[in-house]
């Protein structure tokens, strides 16, 4: 399996200075204004604001100014009506945020303010264990152990007591499990996941789900007792399907095979793009990244009618690319193309 998406990655990626300026401008709009961003464009013109869901089905913090909603008030200048729509689609679900490597401590506290003054918990990704990715598209983490643990102590004051619901290092386990992480790293990385687990859940009113890889790869007799050392026993569960697109059905199942291995560990499953289940065609290493013809999944929840099941979650975000492949973008860009096709395949 190749490595997945997964956020943006790099400061120019990430475009860090303007995410800052952007969320800081929510928190102030969000004072004054209650839910949800201005309904005025900068040229001046009238545009319907992006809110957030209702708090007892999803009880996660929708970014009024994030790619989606961008994108939807420029379809909206344009006069491309039924364009701006489908991505309104994906604008008004919140979706996780990937927590980059400058200034984590800033950039997770304007999170989380913004989050907590719309009466909303932030959702974040921590996606920068050392030796990411063993090197493909989204390659890359911290320079060593000591910086991951700095960065780790940073997205914790970051938090604060605010309510925070956090993703821990997507393919982390899997890559010591199947092969693709050189044994001399194994040792340090679980120290390293069980060290974030704990700090992590030091913040009150912080929540941890440790991933644990995807249907497809399906071997819970081989992750288990790797997810144990990571943290499991001491985090509030699991992720499954991160990036991926397994169909909820499937993910479930293989979650719950997994759960009974590791007495009984709730999880969450990413539906952002999985409402067409998995891409079967072209060559099998690389079907999960950017796949034609995929939809979106079920919207995110809290109320998913199993309490095996914590929540429907978009942790990718819809619409962000998983790499150069397929004639994508780099990995974390925004895509509307895909977006949109995101967008129109999706059922209801």
């Amino acid at each position: 399996m190749s490595g997945l998406d997964l956020g943006p990655r790099t400061k120019g990626e990430r475009m860090y200075g303007r995410f800052r300026a952007s969320v800081a401008a929510v928190g102030a709009v969000l004072v004054m204004a209650g839910c949800s961003s201005s309904g005025e464009d900068s040229d001046g013109t009238s545009s319907k604001p992006v809110s957030q869901q209702p708090k007892d089905k999803d009880p996660y913090w929708v970014n009024p100014d994030g790619k989606a909603a961008d994108q939807v008030a420029a379809y909206e200048r344009e006069g491309k009506d039924e364009e701006a729509e489908l991505i309104r689609r994906i604008a008004e679900q919140p979706t996780a945020n990937w927590v980059g490597p400058e200034d984590p401590e800033a950039e997770v506290r304007d999170i989380t303010r913004a989050a907590q003054e719309a009466d909303r918990d932030a959702l974040l990704v921590l996606y920068n264990i050392p030796h990411r990715d063993c090197g493909q598209y989204s390659g890359g983490g911290a320079a060593d152990a000591d910086a991951y643990r700095s960065w780790i102590d940073a997205v914790v004051k970051g938090i604060g007591d605010r309510p925070t619901t956090v993703v821990l290092e997507p393919d982390a386990v899997l890559h010591l499990v199947d092969g693709c992480t050189p044994q001399q790293f194994h040792e340090e990385r679980y120290q390293l996941l069980w060290g974030a687990v704990e700090k992590l859940k030091s913040a009150e009113g912080t929540k941890v789900y440790v991933d644990a890889g995807n249907a497809g790869w399906g071997k819970p007799e081989q992750i288990f007792e790797p997810l144990k050392r990571a943290g499991v026993q001491i985090a509030d569960g699991f992720s499954v399907n991160v990036s991926n697109f397994y169909s909820t059905a499937d993910s479930v199942r293989y979650g719950k095979e997994l759960s009974a291995k590791v007495g009984g560990k709730p999880f969450v499953v990413d539906t952002s793009r999985n409402g067409n289940g998995p891409h079967a065609e072209g060559d099998p290493s690389e079907r999960w990244c950017n796949p034609p013809g995929r939809a979106l999944g079920e919207v995110p929840t809290t109320v998913t009618g199993d309490p095996q099941v914590h929540a429907f979650l978009w942790i990718k975000r819809p619409g962000e690319s998983d790499g150069e492949c397929k004639g994508g973008p780099k990995a974390g860009d925004w895509w509307p193309e895909y977006a949109l096709g995101l967008a129109r395949a999706a059922k209801g």
